[in-house]
């Protein structure tokens, strides 16, 4: 799968030399172009897009207006700095500046959020005969969802950072050019919000020991009655391509017996999801009459 934040110089270079023709190609009127750079891009804003709300439908806006800033600024790539560069500088920007997503105005902070597991009470699983899917389903979403909230409760340029740096695995050169900041600054986000999600997860989250307080398996019920999880509309689960580990560059050189790593890892374990095409709904806007004058389309 293609990977903008592939390590490999070869493949990088590769990337940027097809990127740069395509916006060429696209800047002279060419639609399909400007089609193939968006299918490119995708998936990995609609990944980042997601981490950073929570709801895939809220995710879904961010990116489709992430990509609008990027194809109605695309004639001021002047190539110098990468591609990459600068497209992921504008969807930094913006899904740091954007306004307040509905999730986000409900997980806060780590001590609210703590305090809500801590009292929830534990209960057991439903019975497989009464959902239309499989249990084991309904225990991931209700994970991948748990730990999501996790995210809402760092601010959101800690949040962008752990996503970057520890999911997508980019390293302090590219993570410090696409925010506009110092790499050792990038670094000291990263470390500090590794550190938070580590020791919030390490005293109530039973992924981390066992022997904390909060299992999703005791939690899976509670959220479906209080309508967090639906077992007829999973979010999280079903479009899955494969694990964010296995499309990143990220190597496992690190050592697993602190909480940070561990918690980094658990949340490198959530699916990669697959995107919406955002080609169509972007096709109607290039339809517009002032798009098409600015790009010269046909």
């Amino acid at each position: 799968m293609y990977n903008p934040f592939t390590e490999n110089k070869e493949t990088l270079q590769t990337s940027e030399i097809e990127d740069q023709v395509l916006v060429s190609r696209a800047l002279t009127g060419d639609k399909k172009s400007l089609e193939v750079l968006v299918k490119r891009h995708q998936a990995w804003i609609f990944n980042i897009a997601l981490k950073m709300v929570w709801d895939p439908a809220d995710a879904e806006d961010v990116t489709q207006e992430a990509l609008i800033k990027i194809v109605t600024k695309l004639s001021t790539f002047r190539g110098e700095s990468s591609f990459r560069t600068w497209a992921y500088r504008i969807v930094a920007n913006h899904v740091i500046n954007m306004k307040k997503r509905k999730k986000e105005f409900e997980y806060t902070s780590f001590k609210i959020y703590g305090n809500q597991i801590v009292n929830s009470p534990d209960t057991e699983l439903p019975d497989q005969d009464s959902v239309p899917v499989d249990v084991n389903l309904l225990i991931e979403e209700t994970k991948i969802g748990c730990m999501n909230a996790m995210l809402l409760c760092l601010d959101r340029e800690q949040r962008l950072v752990f996503i970057l740096g520890s999911l997508f695995g980019v390293n302090d050169t590219v993570g410090a050019e696409i925010l506009e900041i110092s790499r050792d600054n990038f670094r000291q986000k990263l470390a500090r919000a590794r550190r938070d999600l580590g020791s919030f997860m390490s005293n109530k989250c039973g992924l981390i020991d066992r022997n904390n307080p909060c299992h999703c398996s005791k939690k899976t019920k509670l959220l479906i009655d209080a309508g967090h999880v639906n077992p007829e509309k999973l979010l999280f689960t079903r479009s899955r391509i494969q694990s964010i580990e296995s499309v990143s560059d990220k190597r496992k050189d690190e050592i697993n017996d602190l909480f940070e790593n561990k918690a980094a890892d658990l949340f490198r374990e959530h699916p990669f999801q697959d995107s919406p095409d955002f080609v169509e709904s972007l096709n109607r806007i290039l339809e517009s009459r002032d798009f098409r004058r600015i790009f010269n389309f046909n």
